[in-house]
């Protein structure tokens, strides 16, 4: 079967565990935080105090307080509103002095504050003038999630005392940092209970809270629920079962649940997310094996709402006319006989790459089909007097546009250096006269035909040998198998790095192969030249296991010798 026709994974999709879940909410460690200060600006004003509550699934677990000696007489203003004196800070630390044992409380908690921009704001600028390095751990607002989860009818104002009252806590808030602070964390266990009838349930999910999303939608992120943590592919389906999107994502829960916690603004995505009342998903073991996946599937499906990948009948080549007198056109298709630079990035520079091979070639511009033998009284145009063009409309085939034939399939299978140094000449004879805006088409000329060469040249390698590749990822080592071009299997180890090898070695072999996508060779050749990046397999050699050396095939002569990493020679 084809592999169009099968994905490289099995569809199947396991059932999650809890560790493929996340964080729940009721588990993740929140530090509330409230700061009393000497005003309102973190550039020109002081801490005088810092109160802090640890909470976890709604109960404290731990209170940090302390008051500050600001280094200045506090304002009567202020006095008059916190009840703190000068006299209260005259023997409190400085916040020098609070600063590593407030960060230490703090540790990798998420942080919650009301109107947090204030309270971060002066914890940062005291961390900046002291030589502390800010943790950046996430930050929940309450004022913010008020603003989500409480109505007008509810509550005239989002202050923290009128929030107080709204979610009846038994603290009340008087403007002093440890009592401000214990009512904030009351407040937030409030909104977070609200907030779970839309599927804010898991850690990942704070960031969304930071978007308007309509109630409608956010009410479909329970969908996500039972979607694992794992990479892979998801496939959003409408009313009638039928296929929406497709996307991929390295963690899967929180990309499917983004679409409904999180403000959407492409109109096309929007629509999708209206109408999706499910998704599959298809668990993955590598990211690479996901993203061909996720090709395959939108080139053999082609769902309504996707727009990249689903036309891969719309890449751009530059290739020669079959006819006794060839020119050059951008063609939609590598197949049929003769040879093609490409794929180029975009119809644009395979125009541009067209044009400078043209004029560093002499290759005609005429589109007129040409007999073998030209017509009586025919004429050339004025590129012939140019010098531009071989006039083989009138001189045939005694002309010597056979040999710029030649040349020209020359530089479409392997050396351009004749078209870059004729149009380098160009440039710098352009640049010495001033002519910069001729100079600068001319350069990107050059560009596009490079780059196609380039591109041309690393698929064609690709797609001649098969490979086994290693990487080290994280805690694990991420291993990849291809078959001419063609993706095979992926897998993530910690051990057994040569056993891995060898099935996927075996499972390349068994691949029926066909004509790779486009798309799919470049997300392989990414992988393969990202830098730690080994060979194990090529072509029938095997490198050692000891040293790690291998026969390299032709695609690595592509790679910049700065891309080329040695890696660890330790692979079990």
């Amino acid at each position: 079967m084809s592999h169009r026709a099968r994905s490289v994974t099995d569809m199947t999709t396991p059932q999650p565990t809890l560790d493929d879940i996340g964080e729940p909410l009721s588990s993740t460690t929140f530090v509330v935080v409230d700061l009393e200060t000497t005003g309102a600006s973190a550039n020109t004003c002081e801490i005088t105090e810092i109160g802090a509550v640890k909470m976890r699934g709604g109960e404290v677990v731990g209170e940090f307080q302390t008051l500050v000696d600001p280094g200045a007489a506090i304002p009567p203003m202020i006095v008059a509103l916190t009840g703190i004196t000068d006299a209260m800070v005259t023997t409190a630390p400085r916040i020098s002095q609070v600063l590593p044992g407030f960060l230490a409380f703090l540790g990798d908690a998420v942080l919650v504050a009301h109107n947090a921009r204030f309270d971060v704001g002066f914890l940062k600028a005291a961390c900046r003038t002291h030589g502390y390095e800010w943790p950046g751990v996430e930050v929940v607002d309450t004022l913010t999630l008020a603003r989500r989860v409480v109505t007008k009818e509810e509550a005239p104002n989002r202050k923290l005392g009128t929030l107080a009252r709204v979610f009846g806590t038994r603290v009340t808030p008087n403007h002093r940092a440890l009592e401000d602070a214990r009512a904030t964390g009351e407040i937030l266990h409030g909104m977070l209970e609200r907030l779970a009838a839309y599927g804010i349930t898991h850690r990942e999910d704070l960031d969304a809270l930071r978007s308007f999303v309509p109630r409608e939608v956010r009410s479909k992120a329970t969908m996500a629920d039972k979607v694992p943590t794992k990479p892979g592919v998801y496939i959003f389906r409408g009313p009638q079962g039928e296929r929406l999107y497709v996307g991929t994502s390295k963690n899967l829960r929180s990309r499917v649940k983004s679409y409904f916690t999180r403000a959407e603004t492409r109109g096309r995505v929007k629509d999708m997310v209206s109408l999706a009342v499910d998704v599959d998903v298809i668990v993955c073991p590598t990211a690479v094996e996901a993203a061909v996946l996720e090709v395959r599937l939108i080139d053999q499906w082609r769902p309504r709402y996707n727009r990249r990948s689903t036309r891969p009948e719309r890449t751009s080549w530059v290739k020669l006319t079959e006819e006794p007198y060839p020119r050059l056109v951008l063609s939609r298709s590598s197949n049929g006989e003769g040879i093609a630079l490409g794929p180029m990035r975009s119809a644009a520079d395979a125009n541009l790459a067209i044009e400078g091979l043209q004029q560093a070639l002499g290759v005609r511009t005429c589109r007129t089909r040409l007999p073998i033998t030209p017509k009586p009284g025919a004429s050339a145009c004025i590129l012939k007097d140019l010098g531009a063009c071989a006039a083989p409309c009138v001189v045939g085939a005694d002309s010597d546009y056979q040999q710029t034939v030649g040349l020209v399939r020359e530089a479409l299978s392997d050396d351009v250096s004749v078209v870059v140094d004729r149009l380098s000449a160009t440039v710098t004879d352009f640049a010495a006269n001033e002519d910069f805006e001729r100079a600068a088409d001319l350069r990107d000329r050059i560009s596009a035909v490079v780059d196609g060469s380039v591109r041309t040249s690393r698929l064609a390698s690709l797609s001649a040998c098969s490979i086994v590749a290693v990487r080290r990822v994280d805690d694990c080592w991420e291993l990849l198998s291809t078959n001419r071009g063609t993706l095979a299997a992926t897998r993530r180890v910690k051990a057994g790095v040569w056993d891995a090898a060898s099935e996927l070695r075996t499972a390349a072999a068994q691949l029926d192969v066909t004509t790779a996508l486009v798309e799919e060779q470049h997300l392989i050749l990414t992988w393969l030249t990202t830098p730690g990046t080994r060979l194990l397999y090529v072509d029938g050699t095997w490198a050692s296991p000891v040293t790690g050396a291998g026969r390299y095939s032709a695609w690595v002569k592509a790679r910049d010798d700065d891309r080329v990493a040695t890696g660890s020679t330790r692979w079990q």
